[in-house]
């Protein structure tokens, strides 16, 4: 009997934003993913070296978006 081996595919998030409504109406930005602190743990060489540069732009860019978008949702309620 031949046996076929799944493919087991290894994701998580590095960086994610995202724009919610909850259930009352409200608005909600979110900005999530993986701690740079943490990012040794899961890659090393050249690709923590990118993983680190990734998050350090991702949030310094996105971070942005979210504290704008937080601050017009506030000025809006």
């Amino acid at each position: 009997m031949i046996r076929s081996k799944k493919k087991i595919s290894k994701e998580g998030n590095i960086l994610s934003f995202r724009i919610l409504i909850d259930p009352k109406g409200n608005l909600i930005t979110e900005l999530s993913g993986l701690p740079e602190m943490e990012a040794h743990k899961v890659f090393e060489g050249d690709e923590l070296i990118l993983i680190r540069k990734i998050l350090k732009e991702g949030h310094l860019r996105l971070g942005g978006l979210h504290d704008k978008l937080e601050a017009e949702l506030d000025a809006f309620r």
